[in-house]
């Protein structure tokens, strides 16, 4: 990634969780403003020693609207849902969409970039199919459906006010303290489900460096929605096989028993990458997967 010369420099990310606290990190060593909003105190208390000027709030309530300068140049929504249920989904997605946008109405002036982390989770296609930015979300779920809500308020704010909007459909995320597949294979029970279903992943750098890529672009035609993912297409039980021999390890198996209709599909990223010359760091779970042992 770069930075362009004269580039602003003034960001507020909505959400400081797995994703969005790597972003101000990132922001902070380009020398950017940073400001964070987030639910959890002991996530502020750490961004604030780092020089990120934070606000603790829910961002679905009006409470933080006041708090926050609306002079700024972009601004990043990767809140993640306050709870799994419907409720949680409604209030941390759809109306936590709402409230940015109600916010933006203080402003003076426009912002360069307004941008939304979705998840391929909106892709219910069961039959390990190829699905681009293109296909079809009949079959979503509920969750999914409220989603597909907050992606269509970020593509259709007001141009007046955002020269660009992007949604960025973001595949499983792993990387430092998140690896469940191999701490399920060290603990040596079977897995839940079925190991022949695909898992299309994204190391979190790698999530970082695709928004920083549309930020860095100043092409305001190139708003839009892209899928995220790495270069594999790889099963479960091919992943889970490949760590258990690097930690000469007992594969645990699969209990291959699982509710119908769960997602099987393979992501294909190739808009991100051709448009703004984003490629991952991390192309597969083994290099993804190695860097991650290295730590344990």
């Amino acid at each position: 990634m770069y930075q362009k010369v004269g580039l602003k420099s003034r960001i507020v990310i909505f959400g400081c969780g797995y994703v969005g606290g790597e972003l101000a990190h990132s922001c902070l060593e380009r020398g950017w403003q940073v400001t964070a909003l987030t639910r959890n105190k002991n996530k502020a208390d750490s961004l604030l020693k780092s020089g990120v000027e934070t606000v603790v709030a829910d961002l679905h309530s009006t409470d933080w609207h006041k708090k926050i300068s609306t002079e700024q140049d972009y601004l990043v929504n990767c809140v993640g849902a306050a709870e799994p249920s419907i409720n949680g989904y409604i209030n941390s997605y759809r109306m936590g969409m709402k409230s940015i946008l109600k916010w933006t109405e203080q402003a003076n002036s426009s912002f360069d970039a307004l941008l939304f982390t979705s998840s391929t989770s909106v892709y219910p296609q069961t039959d390990g199919s190829f699905v681009s930015e293109e296909s079809n979300h009949m079959g979503i779920s509920e969750r999914g459906k409220v989603l597909l809500d907050a992606e269509d308020l970020c593509r259709k704010a007001s141009v007046a006010r955002f020269k660009r909007r992007f949604v960025l459909r973001f595949a499983g995320l792993y990387g430092p303290g998140r690896h469940l597949l191999i701490n399920q294979i060290m603990a040596g029970k079977k897995i839940r489900g079925s190991g022949k279903r695909i898992l299309n992943l994204l190391h979190q750098k790698d999530a970082v460096d695709a928004i920083l890529a549309c930020l860095d672009s100043d092409n305001p035609e190139i708003s839009g929605t892209y899928n995220v993912a790495d270069d594999r297409h790889a099963s479960r039980a091919e992943i889970v096989e490949w760590v258990a021999k690097r930690l000469d390890l007992k594969n645990p198996g699969f209990v291959e028993i699982e509710q119908p209709g769960h997602p099987d599909r393979r992501v294909v990223s190739e808009n991100i990458r051709e448009i703004f010359n984003w490629k991952p760091k991390f192309p597969g779970f083994e290099v993804g997967y190695e860097d991650l042992l290295a730590t344990l």
